[in-house]
């Protein structure tokens, strides 16, 4: 096919059958393939939708500057959009944020503002990013915040995405497991599952320490999973469940799609499998489940495919990838 323009290509991702992850396995297991977006995460479809209503609107024109924090992924979606559009793009990241997606940012045209000292009160990075946003807002005449936390774009996005899974599947998809971070995701597939009327149950699989469904926070290597708030696009009931996660289970996660299905996957998208992995024999027997994996591993080669950068934050490299980690239900969140 002849695709008109980038914009075109968004979506419409591979749907694959996992058949070698587990052995035995009594329900049938899908992944979407969301690296297959032409800037490689599922945060095009946000950054796009967000960005194509504010131009229709009038929210942002010619000569508007694009001001988002971001630890990565909707940061680089962004910086792809406004590369397409021609619009200045200036994205807020800290230290976590990796060498590959700020090397990607600059690449896109995007100026990269680092905030290097988290928040006092919470000793996190985001809260320190959005009060950077807010200032460069003020300073900045005719600058426009997307807002990925907050931008019901980002989560009408996603009802495409429930769209095309459904659809591949011919109407049933019994199970869902969906990472979260800004609730985008989440809230646009549980939007398109209540509004059609579907079975499915869905399965929020967020970062232990994420403060998202409640809890205790805690530190997290690991960037784009779980958030140090609760997003303005959270609402109860998005989910049946809610399975947390460990960076560690993360990393173990990653490696064994590596290792047994080829898949070269970000970091959620272990904590994804880890999250299955914890629920499966629970699940009906021939039940249809559908596994989002949001990113590709590339952006993750300095820290979950590093074997010294493993050996230094969680120990010896070689038998993490057989191990369990510290997975756990969320209390707060069944629905």
């Amino acid at each position: 096919m002849v695709y008109e323009g980038i914009t075109s290509v968004i979506g419409n991702t591979p749907l694959v059958r996992l058949s070698r992850v587990y052995e035995d396995l009594q329900v049938q297991l899908f992944a979407k393939l969301e690296a297959f977006n032409p800037g490689g995460s599922i945060k095009d479809r946000a950054a796009f939708s967000i960005l194509g209503n504010a131009l229709a609107t009038g929210e942002v024109r010619s000569g508007t500057t694009v001001i988002e924090s971001s630890s990565g992924n909707m940061g680089i979606g962004l910086a792809q959009a406004c590369a397409y559009y021609g619009l200045r793009f200036i994205c807020v990241v800290d230290p976590k944020t990796t060498k590959q997606n700020i090397q990607i940012l600059k690449a896109y045209g995007a100026e990269v503002d680092m905030v290097t000292k988290p928040d006092l009160q919470t000793g996190e990075f985001l809260p320190a990013r959005i009060r950077r946003v807010q200032i460069l807002l003020r300073q900045i005449p005719n600058s426009y915040w997307p807002d990925q936390y907050s931008n019901i774009f980002n989560a009408r996005a996603h009802h495409q995405t429930m769209h095309e899974v459904v659809t591949a599947l011919g109407g049933r998809v019994d199970y869902l497991f969906c990472s979260t971070s800004t609730c985008g995701t989440l809230r646009g597939c549980a939007e398109y599952v209540r509004a059609h009327n579907l079975k499915t149950k869905i399965f929020a699989v967020d970062a232990l320490g994420s403060l998202i469904f409640g809890g205790l926070p805690k530190k997290r290597l690991l960037p784009g999973h779980g958030a140090a708030r609760q997003p303005g696009l959270y609402r109860p009931g998005l989910a049946e469940r809610c399975i947390q996660v460990s960076d560690l289970e993360c990393i173990i996660g990653c490696r064994r799609l590596l290792r047994s299905e080829a898949i070269l996957a970000g970091g959620s998208s272990g904590g994804i499998l880890m999250a299955v992995e914890r629920v499966k024999d629970e699940i009906p027997s021939g039940a249809i489940c559908v596994a989002l994996f949001p990113d590709r591993g590339e952006r993750y080669l300095d820290t979950i495919y590093s074997d010294p950068w493993v050996e230094e934050h969680f120990g010896e490299v070689g038998p993490l990838w057989q191990q369990a980690g510290e997975a756990q239900e969320c209390s707060t969140m069944i629905s």
